[in-house]
């Protein structure tokens, strides 16, 4: 049992990709992704849509990672 919370923490960290570029950022998401969006894990891409939809409920710090993230998407789909 004790590997438990190892296994939910690994299952996170892969879980937040689509926003966290770094560890930093990976550790400015989790708590919020356990506290609003622990449903979806660990499909990523509902991770991410459920970070999206709460994006006024967020930490700071993990609000400005999906922020800069968004910004990427946006800026990569009018290059093209």
């Amino acid at each position: 049992m004790k590997s438990a919370p190892f296994a939910l923490l690994a299952v996170l960290i892969g879980a937040v990709p689509a926003y966290a570029e770094t560890g930093a950022d990976r550790a400015a998401c989790t708590p919020d992704v356990m506290r609003l969006c622990a449903a979806q894990i660990p499909n990523a891409g509902a991770i991410t849509l459920c970070l999206r939809d709460k994006r006024v409920s967020l930490s700071n710090a993990c609000r400005t990672v999906v922020d800069r993230s968004d910004r990427s998407a946006r800026d990569i789909a009018n290059r093209r």
